[in-house]
């Protein structure tokens, strides 16, 4: 069975070899697609391992540096892999491209975007916010227009909208492998791709045409039976997995959904897939994904995906690692949190748990859109809601914003009305931007501390995510019961059974929410905001001022002198919960992100001292004095002194930011050691010289006190999977050792002995 289907397999590939090559995107199109190499490097590997594929398997194995030769082992090993394109958002690009420079390369190895969506602050509306951030943030965006000029990065100016959409609308396709310096990179799943969030420093690995490395992926199963109807959708669906795998649950894997009842808005279930910590997200190639790509312009691309669909979607037979199932026509809606997105309830149910646990019931204020809910579908499912309202005369009782995911949506929305009705309920249609979703929001309707409650169609809502606040509750659903909650103001809404009250006192039920999944006039592409690269970009000057406080040009960081590292201080022993918003918060901090120096002036002042249970406060222990964790860190490295933290379980979770891992190796943090890691934080601290380490038992983090000393033995014949000794010497003398384990392979070995992997590709050259 196998021999036949190879050889069929080989048909194929040899009667669409001859086809003339299809562009990657319009605005690339010497940069073509090549399905021929990956159905070659599949058919390589099937041979090899002598069974049926996953399909995550397939693209992710199609994209092999050397399919031949590689060993694959899933959760085991590291894979080589050649991505097909990089992007970043205008926050982390910051520092990618910085790095980039320090490169010494003269232009990019693959097909490269740069997107302007994180420095627009919500506060007023769309065109006034949009015009405030390009005066405010105009040395930032000039610095990353001629930097994409210079080495060959597509640009794409601040209006244009989120990330993700941008990359759904005009670059994701069925089989491209895409690395993105967000966590919410794998949005792109729901056209069949593997999308994969990344650090800046991978994302330069792979610019600069060097192989990247990924631990080969577990593949978590789900399967999705039964169809959507009435209030269910397609968020809920990853609000229920996030509930069943937890922040965690999705480390090292891919989610691959599969089984009869794919045929939802893909997208959205795979971006929030980054909220269990998955490697990715995807669905299979389907005629859902095809329309939409015509929709776009894409139409030669579905043609040319049409022919290779079989290597687009799982082999009969393939097993996964683990599998869900879940029957969506029993599927109930969702809302989860607050302060972490697994937290998961039914919106039936949300009321009383709320009181039970004095939740506040008012809802202040109800925000859609975003990267993870901003199609035209969900658009016009809330714009269907906000219309049945005004009709009985009703506005929204909370506060109410609608975010634009770009601005082609923008502009099809306003056309076909959408805007208007969202407007004319009470809504403030905000910048085609990230905002408040990423803490962009300059809010004025209740004061910092003040306890209040909030609901959003967004991915993310840990503790002060989006507006600063600790004692905001921050609740994630769809945007219909968003939509349904801010007109009827109040948690304990259930739209389902519940009755609002017309204008005249009539008592009413809100009709479930319908709209069109794509526009029948086509979409409008608004404004043209694509700056395209020059052909030839040497003489373009990239200037970055010395006395800069937003951009920093980098100095290399120190290597490795060949010996342990002894009686190290504990700079912060981390209680519970630290994510990278923890370790370097977003918010008014982002206009630092490309100077190292001042945006380390924000580490780890979110996360909470297991010694005092405060933030921002541990015990200076060379003077004494407590003080803020940057200002002791600042003052253990000017004395020459090395220091570690000590964190719980999946440390380093949520957003991508490479920064929670450059600002503890700036300021001469030499070992992170937790419980567990999330993924891409892991990988971060690594690439910047730093040791992740996880306590062989996790009992041991109990052992370690504030004020201890740790030595870090067996360093100088570290090779992978060999523990490492951490020796306790505690402030009464006594001492105990325990061992450590890490996860690195003997490439990131390389990377710590030369100081960082930038530092180990400089030695390269």
């Amino acid at each position: 069975m196998l021999t036949i289907c190879l050889t069929r397999r080989f048909h194929v590939s040899a009667a669409f070899s001859a086809k003339a090559k299809v562009a990657m995107s319009r605005f690339e199109p010497s940069s073509t697609i090549n399905y021929e190499k990956m159905h070659e490097n599949i058919n390589i590997v099937r041979r090899r391992l002598s069974r049926p594929l996953t399909l995550s398997e397939k693209i992710v194995y199609g994209h092999l540096d050397d399919p031949a030769g590689q060993e694959i082992d899933r959760g085991r090993t590291y894979l080589r892999l050649r991505p097909d394109r990089v992007a970043m958002q205008d926050a982390t690009a910051q520092m990618a491209m910085l790095q980039f420079i320090s490169s010494g390369l003269p232009r990019v190895a693959v097909p490269s975007t740069i997107h302007c969506d994180h420095l627009i602050e919500a506060q007023i509306g769309g065109p006034e916010d949009l015009q405030r951030a390009k005066e405010v943030n105009e040395e930032v965006y000039n610095f990353l227009a001629t930097a994409a000029a210079k080495y060959g990065v597509g640009f794409w100016k601040p209006g244009s909208g989120i990330i993700h959409q941008i990359i759904l609308e005009n670059y994701a396709y069925p089989g491209v492998m895409l690395i993105g310096t967000d966590s919410h990179t794998p949005n792109g799943g729901g056209l069949g791709s593997i999308c994969i969030g990344v650090g800046g420093a991978d994302a330069v690995d792979v610019m600069a045409g060097i192989p990247w490395e990924l631990k080969c992926p577990n593949v978590i199963g789900v399967k999705l039976t039964g169809s959507l109807s009435g209030w269910t959708s397609p968020k809920d669906v990853i609000l229920k997995v996030a509930g069943i795998l937890t922040v965690k649950g999705g480390t090292g894997a891919i989610v691959e959904y599969h089984g009869p009842g794919i045929w939802c808005r893909m997208a959205t279930i795979c971006n929030m897939g980054a909220e269990i910590g998955a490697t990715t997200s995807i669905f299979p190639y389907n005629h859902r994904m095809k329309t939409y790509m015509e929709k776009t312009g894409r139409g030669e691309i579905s043609a040319v995906a049409d022919h290779f669909k079989d290597d687009l979607v799982p082999d009969n037979g393939c097993e996964y690692d683990q599998v869900i199932e879940i029957n969506l026509s029993e599927l109930k809606p969702h809302i989860n949190g607050p302060f972490t997105p697994d937290l998961c309830h039914p919106v039936s149910e949300i009321g009383a748990t709320a009181k039970k646990n004095g939740w506040p019931l008012e809802v202040k204020v109800g925000l859609i859109g975003s990267c993870t809910n901003s199609s035209y579908e969900d658009m016009g499912r809330a714009a269907s809601l906000a219309k049945q309202a005004l009709d009985k005369g009703l506005k929204c009782k909370a506060q109410f914003t609608v975010t634009p995911g770009s601005e082609q949506i923008r502009a099809t929305i306003e056309r076909d009305g959408y805007s208007k009705i969202l407007s004319d309920v009470g809504g403030i249609v905000l910048a085609n931007a990230c905002g408040p979703c990423i803490g962009q929001w300059d809010r004025k309707d209740v004061k910092k501390g003040e306890k209040n409650t909030i609901v959003t169609s967004y991915n993310r809502n840990f503790t002060a995510r989006n507006d600063a606040n600790p004692a905001t509750h921050a609740f994630v659903t769809s945007p219909e019961i968003v939509t349904a909650m801010a007109i009827a103001g109040t948690l304990d809404f259930n739209p389902e059974t519940d009755y609002l009250t017309a204008a005249n006192g009539e008592k009413f039920k809100l009709e479930a929410p319908t709209g069109d999944e794509l526009p029948s006039r086509d979409f409008d592409p608004g404004q043209d905001t694509y700056q395209y690269p020059p052909a030839e970009g040497s003489s373009v000057m990239v200037n970055v001022s010395p006395t800069s406080n937003r951009l920093q040009l980098l100095e290399p960081f120190d290597t490795w002198q060949g010996k342990d590292l002894e009686g190290m201080r504990i700079l912060i022993k981390v209680k519970g919960k630290c994510t990278t918003d923890h370790i370097s918060a977003a918010g008014p901090w982002l206009k630092f992100r490309g100077h190292l120096d001042n945006i380390s002036n924000n580490m780890l002042i979110g996360a909470v001292n297991i010694d005092n249970d405060a933030v921002n406060k541990v015990k200076n222990l060379l003077t004494g004095k407590f003080g803020g964790v940057p200002d002791v860190a600042r003052h253990y490295k000017a004395n020459g002194v090395n220091w570690v933290v000590v964190g719980d379980e999946n440390y380093g979770e949520g957003s991508s930011r490479e920064h929670a891992a450059l600002e503890p190796r700036h300021l001469g943090g030499r070992a992170i050691i937790v419980k567990s890691f999330a993924r891409i934080h892991e990988t971060n601290l690594k690439k910047q010289g730093l040791l992740p380490l996880t306590f062989d038992d996790a009992k041991d983090y109990d052992k370690i006190r504030p004020d201890d000393k740790i030595s870090i033995t067996g360093l100088p014949s570290l090779v992978p999977g060999k523990p490492l000794t951490a020796v306790i010497e505690h402030s009464d003398g006594s001492q105990e050792s325990i061992t450590l384990n890490h996860t690195f392979n003997e490439t990131q070995l390389e990377w710590f002995r030369a100081g960082s992997a930038l530092n180990r590709m400089k030695e390269l050259q």
